[in-house]
């Protein structure tokens, strides 16, 4: 992985610290729509954490390719997780 690390172990902290919270929340019967508040705020996070990870392989893995098949290769698995996503 090409990505920064450093970047993307605190983003993934962070979305964990978060579902504790989460979790915690349910266990406490709290307020559905702030529940729901903290659950799309860590999917925020999830996504920023992702759009990194995608990022950088189109930055390195991508234009790194050696060959125009392997370049090709590395452009249908980007456009397969992009369809996954959108």
């Amino acid at each position: 992985m090409k990505a920064d690390k450093t970047k993307i172990n605190r983003l993934l902290k962070t979305a964990r610290g978060q579902i504790d919270g989460i979790l915690k929340m349910v266990e406490e019967d709290r307020y559905c729509m702030d529940i729901s508040q903290q659950l799309m705020a860590t999917e925020a996070i999830l996504n920023k954490a992702n759009k990194e990870i995608l990022t950088a392989h189109l930055k390195s893995c991508v234009t790194g390719a050696k060959t125009d098949e392997e370049r090709e290769e590395k452009v249908d698995e980007l456009v397969a997780m992009l369809g996954k996503i959108l």
